[in-house]
């Protein structure tokens, strides 16, 4: 009982939020003036739904639950791993030609129904930059991964706040720079 009272109370709040932000559109949105909340459902890196109410500068998010109080998780993995050396150069987003052949393809033989995309980088530069270079990256591989039709649920970088293992040597560094794929199946 107690997981069908939580999961109605997220659902009156996001009926709360969603209603509060239609009815206030005319005075500058839901929150005071110049706020507008969009409502959107985020998927994590291990496939599970949240929903989530975001104006640019805070947002709220709760689980997305089933009735009985489980996540809604799709089933995930990481099925491939980019080496970031190998298809981009420092410092830059663009994939190369051969690079992005090696992408198409991999994204035409997949079995997956839906993929989600993840930047990451090494900790040599600001955390504000890695946090751009990696989202640049990661929208990358998902625009190749659309070319051919591949249905891309998220792009996300995450900088260097996800890091394999820890960024204290060349090669470690190396292991760090890299744009993950997700396959959903």
């Amino acid at each position: 009982m107690l997981n069908v009272k939580r999961v109605i109370g997220g659902a009156a709040i996001a009926a709360t939020m969603c209603a509060g932000g239609a009815a206030s559109a005319q005075d500058g949105g839901f929150g005071g003036p110049g706020q507008r909340y969009v409502p959107t459902i985020w998927v994590d890196p291990d496939g599970c739904e949240h929903w989530v109410m975001d104006d640019g500068a805070e947002g709220f998010m709760t689980p997305h639950v089933t009735r009985d109080g489980k996540p809604v998780c799709r089933r995930g993995n990481i099925c491939g791993v980019m080496p970031s050396d190998q298809f981009f150069a420092t410092n830059k987003h663009r994939i190369s030609a051969a690079g992005q052949k090696r992408l198409q393809e991999f994204f035409q033989s997949a079995n997956a129904s839906a993929f989600i995309i993840t930047g990451h980088t090494d900790s040599r530069a600001s955390d504000e930059y890695n946090m751009r270079l990696s989202q640049r990256r990661a929208n990358a591989v998902a625009e190749v991964g659309e070319s051919v039709g591949a249905r891309i649920l998220e792009a996300r970088g995450y900088g260097e706040r996800d890091p394999r293992v820890p960024n204290d040597s060349a090669s470690n560094m190396a292991q760090n720079r890299r744009v993950e794929i997700i396959c959903l199946r």
